[in-house]
């Protein structure tokens, strides 16, 4: 629906051919675009809504691509790919081949980075002006974009620790609109609170490491923030631009959206902001409610947040028992091992993560937590395939990187009870780390166990048929295996389905299972390498088990965004696909009996 300024800006240095009043208008174009567009099919748009004048103002002042503007996290880009000629490509986003909700390099020469991590986005600018120094480009200059959020992160001040003294030209513009998701939180959080009221501005923490201050700006008056910039550009050191925003600006259900100011939605009707979809129990509704009723029976279980109090469904937790839910901010590094040092006095700290931001900690997770063998419970949000949010979110490597902590306990429920009962026995745990892992979405129908047998749920059994093939699944992907046991009995093949529950380490009594099967095949929603399958076949190579393991899973790839059903069944991870598979393999195992070949490619 680009109207008429908006469709004349196919390319940024456009925007140098507006006056001030038709910016202004140009700005309001944009959000109604962004407010019809992301409603249509889901994606960050309060982010988004309260960068707008901000955006403009870059892109006027700044000569992208040439000088490099880097945004940190990334979801608040969408306003920079419009004005970069990707309007036409909007009604694609986060869909299979479409526009991308991060920055991304194959899309536009205009986007340098494809972070969407938090704190990333000044080592970047470090790294860029350094190269840029070494290359003799003076005429380039590097602009990174952050949010007071991502100033939570300790890897943004290491950044700030080297930009401040490098002697370099970087202007790090910050976007300060007092939140991650919700209200950000401790010192950092206070210090901007005081330059915005202008209280004690002599004792600015940018200026005393070693940067120029200019703010703060009004970061909706398209002027103001230009003539920061334009000043800020002509600097031969490093400078903040300080611009206060407001998250979801112009849009009232943004506004009027207490927990996040609809930082991520789905599609909704753009007039009243209204899902039209019936809101299923989701498997981080489930978890939030559960914990509420572990509190109360174990009073020794305290919650950790990185920033995401709601997104990983603590916000109950927090309302039942206040003072025992710690938001450390975007610092997962420093919630592991504030965690550890929780166990260590005697509580049971409870992690709850992205299982994608788990990836920020494994040196936290193996040497703070692992080797004191604390009694740590971490719980893995969005693992295994995500969808629309791409590589950078999909949570497919917790599992391999997991499998290599000693000591570590991970489980995969395969529905909400049996998350219920998993919880309960992670923190019920004193001799060591524990882990459950879940993914995005709705937690589904409960799958009852035929029976269970030294801790293993026997989900199905052919009935008057031999063992031939064991169908080992993790969490959610019983269901497909259960589809893929029908189809091979059907197709005259006996097939039993097991469910590990705890998937890792590998039970005996799994590889006690596989030796009385013909053939095992693994099915996992995360890399193939190093996960379920493979420490598996590792365990029946030591105990010298004859049937052939193979696994199915994704491959140690970075898979781009689309739905998470369409990329799991690309891999093969259907029902229908998994006793393809069963079949093909069952036929060469009976005409050649060959070695076990865990992991071989597809």
């Amino acid at each position: 629906m680009a109207s008429s300024l908006l469709s004349r800006i196919t390319d940024p240095h456009r925007l140098g051919e507006l006056h001030h009043d038709q910016l202004t208008a140009l700005a309001a174009e944009i959000r109604e675009f962004l407010v019809h567009s992301v409603c249509r099919t889901g994606g960050h748009l309060g982010p988004n809504l309260g960068v707008v004048e901000l955006t403009i103002a870059l892109h006027r002042v700044f000569d992208s691509p040439s000088d490099r503007i880097v945004f940190d996290i990334g979801h608040q880009s969408y306003v920079h790919k419009i004005l970069t000629g990707r309007q036409d490509s909007f009604g694609t986003l986060r869909a299979a081949d479409g526009l991308s909700g991060y920055p991304q390099r194959r899309e536009s020469p205009h986007d340098h980075v494809e972070n969407s991590h938090a704190s990333t986005a000044l080592s970047y600018a470090d790294g860029l002006e350094k190269a840029q120094r070494l290359r003799d480009e003076q005429h380039r200059r590097v602009v990174a974009v952050i949010g007071d959020g991502a100033l939570t992160g300790g890897m943004a001040w290491e950044a700030m620790n080297n930009l401040g003294r490098g002697g370099g030209r970087t202007v790090v513009v910050l976007n300060d609109n007092d939140r991650s998701y919700s209200p950000t939180v401790g010192g950092i959080a206070e210090h901007l609170a005081a330059l915005r009221d202008n209280r004690d501005p002599d004792r600015d923490l940018f200026t005393t490491m070693g940067f120029d201050y200019v703010g703060p700006v009004d970061g909706h008056d398209i002027g103001a923030v230009e003539r920061a910039c334009e000043r800020a550009a002509l600097l031969d050191r490093p400078v903040v631009v300080h611009c206060v925003t407001t998250k979801g600006r112009g849009y009232v259900p943004a506004r009027n959206d207490e927990t996040d100011h609809m930082h991520s939605i789905g599609v909704i009707d753009p007039e009243t902001g209204l899902s039209g979809k019936s809101s299923a129990p989701s498997w981080t509704g489930s978890y939030g409610q559960e914990l509420v009723e572990v509190g109360a029976e174990h009073p020794e279980v305290v919650a950790v947040t990185a920033a995401m109090l709601h997104p990983v469904g603590l916000h109950r937790f927090a309302q039942r028992y206040p003072d025992r839910v710690f938001d450390v901010g975007i610092a997962e590094q420093h919630a592991v091992t504030s965690a550890a040092g929780l166990a260590m006095g005697g509580a049971h700290p409870v992690v709850s993560l992205y299982a994608s931001f788990l990836n920020r900690a494994v040196d936290q997770v193996m040497m703070d937590v692992a080797l004191h063998r604390l009694a740590v419970t971490f719980v893995l949000d969005r693992a295994g395939i995500t969808g629309p949010d791409g590589p950078s979110h999909h949570g497919m490597w917790d599992l391999a990187l997991l499998n290599a902590v000693p000591g570590m306990r991970v489980a995969a429920p395969r529905d909400a009870t049996e998350l219920a009962a998993l919880l309960r026995e992670a923190v019920s745990t004193e001799d060591g780390p524990t882990a459950l892992r879940f993914p995005k979405g709705g937690a589904g129908a409960e799958i009852p166990a035929l029976r269970r047998m030294d801790g293993l749920d026997i989900l199905f059994r052919s009935r008057s048929r031999p063992l031939d093939v064991l169908l080992v699944s993790t969490g959610p992907l019983a269901a497909p295996a259960i589809r893929a046991a029908e189809l091979l009995s059907d197709h005259g093949v006996g097939a039993t389905v097991v469910d590990p529950r705890w998937v890792l380490p590998i039970a005996p009594s799994l590889v006690h299972l596989a030796s009385r099967h013909s053939l095992v095949l693994t099915v996992e929603d995360g890399v193939r390498t190093g996960g379920l399958g493979t420490a598996l076949a590792q365990a029946c190579t030591d105990a010298r088990i004859p049937a052939p393991v193979h696994n199915l899973g994704v491959p140690r790839e970075f898979l781009d965004h689309g739905a998470r059903s369409a990329i799991l069944a690309e891999h093969g991870l259907t029902g229908e696909a998994v006793a393809e598979t069963a079949l093909a393999l069952q036929g060469s195992s009976d005409t050649n009996r060959s070695p076990r070949l865990a992991g071989s490619p597809r």
